[in-house]
């Protein structure tokens, strides 16, 4: 009876091949746009991403996400430094400065001030050029923006892109690269620039209070939790460890933003789309071969197998649809990999676009059931 149900299923072919571009465009569709969302999101907190050293983050208690700068006194580390539980506190810069570069153009770039005597909060890939950031006026910049945003633009237009020994000025003050690094791709993708704590201090504008985070690291054996809230109360300040402070600014991009009704909308649609060309061709192929499946109920079969059988149709062309959706979706991504482009797709997202086609393949498989269940075996031998 399998082999029967899927010679009917490829027997006419127009329509099994509508089912499975019907299934692979809503596959597509939902992939590719949840992936993009899952990007996105993921990019709200790259920086914490970079920054996996500190255990906890102290920041001003208003603070709402990664970007919300609300700048502390500098004695706030010391302070920090002294609560119970705390191995090291060291204070870190995070600003949004303008660029002027040689060709006399200009850049937003996020500046990232390190602990002077540490260096602690520069990401990991960087550790073998951290040592050229004692220099006069060292900077290191990410390889992205160095090749892009950063890059000079020749006449001809071609762009040359910023190498080590290269300069730019910082809120007029002179700058040297001399360490190109990799980092995790952030919201707003501007060029991050590294350097010392002081020294972006002089390159940031003059301001009262100037630091942005302290950084602690706990003693072997500390609860993080617990020691979050020794912090809370001894300093006033917040304290998150670096999966809270992620999931705080998850929390704000989700409710203050339009990101995720945007995105939502595109795989609803996705899912209706899909339901509604695959439930339409699927009920009409059905009902094509009504004679076929009241000629096999005249013969005994029960409705139980034949609702197995066009189960086993279903779920044929489902998994091929799946299949093709995906393996497009996943070949856009790894096109696109090297833009603007974010893009991200675990296995969480693959099983949910599973599940999501498994509906549209239950939906679209009930329509025929029920014509199938009512189905007079008489009908085989009417004109």
């Amino acid at each position: 009876m399998n082999f029967i149900a899927l010679k009917m299923l490829v027997g006419n072919r127009a329509k099994y091949v509508g089912i499975v571009v019907g299934l692979t465009f809503a596959s597509l569709l939902i992939t590719q746009q949840s992936a993009i969302f899952l990007g996105l999101m993921t990019r709200t907190f790259g920086f914490l991403t970079d920054t996996a050293l500190p255990d906890i983050w102290v920041m001003d208690p208003k603070v709402q996400y990664i970007d919300d700068l609300k700048p502390l006194k500098e004695t706030e580390s010391l302070r920090v430094r002294s609560v119970q539980g705390v191995a090291w506190a060291v204070p870190l810069y995070k600003g949004l400065l303008k660029a002027r570069l040689p060709n006399w153009t200009f850049q937003a770039c996020k500046d990232v001030g390190l602990d002077d005597e540490t260096l602690i909060g520069a990401p990991n890939n960087a550790a073998r050029q951290l040592a050229n950031l004692r220099g006069s006026d060292a900077i290191i910049i990410d390889i992205v923006g160095a090749k892009s945003k950063l890059a000079r633009i020749l006449p001809d237009g071609r762009r040359v892109p910023m190498k080590i020994g290269d300069t730019m000025e910082l809120n007029d003050h002179r700058a040297v690269v001399v360490g190109i690094c990799r980092v995790q791709r952030t919201f707003q993708s501007q060029p991050v620039i590294y350097t010392t704590f002081s020294r972006a201090t002089v390159f940031a504008p003059r301001e009262r209070k100037l630091m942005s985070f302290v950084l602690v690291k706990a003693k072997p054996g500390q609860n993080l939790h617990t020691l979050c809230q020794r912090i809370r109360r001894a300093t006033g300040l917040a304290a998150y460890t670096g999966d809270e402070f992620k999931t705080l600014t998850i929390r704000y991009y989700m409710k203050y933003t339009g990101i995720p009704i945007n995105f939502g909308t595109t795989v609803v649609l996705g899912f209706i789309v899909g339901v509604a060309i695959a439930g339409q061709t699927f009920y009409s192929f059905t009902l094509d071969n009504i004679r076929y499946f009241g000629t096999l109920k005249a013969m005994g079969a029960s409705n139980f197998m034949l609702l197995r059988m066009i189960l086993l149709q279903a779920s044929t062309v489902g998994a091929i649809g799946y299949g093709l959706g995906v393996g497009t979706a996943s070949a856009l991504g790894l096109l696109t990999g090297s833009t603007e482009l974010s893009f991200r797709l675990p296995w969480q997202l693959l099983l949910f676009c599973a599940i999501a086609i498994m509906l549209i393949c239950a939906i679209s498989a009930a329509l025929s059931m029920w014509k199938v269940v009512r189905l007079e075996p008489a009908i085989v031998f009417k004109s």
